[in-house]
């Protein structure tokens, strides 16, 4: 099923939450709908159209960090633009996998600055071993990355965001492929 984005009153992409929340939210009048899907969801009384974009009505403040995305796998690989950071493939997502830089057995932690994707390859290959020990090196500095918002990154890679979404997503801030 569809995702929503939903704005703040000022028109700033807050979150994605699934169709059902989206429809809850209509209906407890938090929300005035900006876009919609042609899908429809009905009841035996009512029918409405999916909404693809909602703004709340109310100003709701944001929290400092509220743009910090989420450490998930998902947002990880959107992060590392699917490619090993060893070999710089790009390979199936069932090949693709994670590498701690520093292993954990060596004190490296679940952070974004330790946590690397790769190709299974590249991480037998590493082992238990530090890039430098292994005689790999990495694409690119591994780092916290920063915007909004946790699915979009993934969303838009796998070529699912919605084109109603254009006018609210900053496609500029350091997506590297194209729609």
């Amino acid at each position: 099923m569809e995702h929503t984005l939903v704005l703040n009153a000022s028109y700033e992409p807050l979150q994605i939450v699934s169709w059902k929340r989206a429809i809850r939210m209509l209906f407890q009048e938090k929300v005035e709908v900006v876009a919609e899907y042609d899908r429809e969801i009905r009841s035996v009384t009512v029918s409405i159209k999916l909404p693809s974009v909602l703004r709340l009505l109310q100003y709701a403040r944001v929290k400092r960090n509220h743009h910090q995305v989420k450490f998930t796998r998902s947002n990880l690989y959107a992060r590392d633009g699917y490619r090993c950071q060893y070999c710089g493939e790009r390979v199936a997502l069932s090949e693709l996998t994670y590498d701690h830089v520093i292993p954990v057995a060596r004190g490296g932690g679940k952070t974004w600055e330790n946590i690397v994707t790769c190709c299974i390859p590249c991480n037998r290959r590493k082992g238990d071993r530090t890039p430098d020990e292994a005689g790999l090196s990495l694409l690119r500095e591994p780092k916290a990355p920063a915007g909004f918002p946790q699915k979009v990154h993934f969303l838009l890679y796998q070529k699912k965001a919605p084109e109603s979404w254009r006018n609210y997503i900053f496609l500029n801030v350091g997506l590297s492929f194209q729609l």
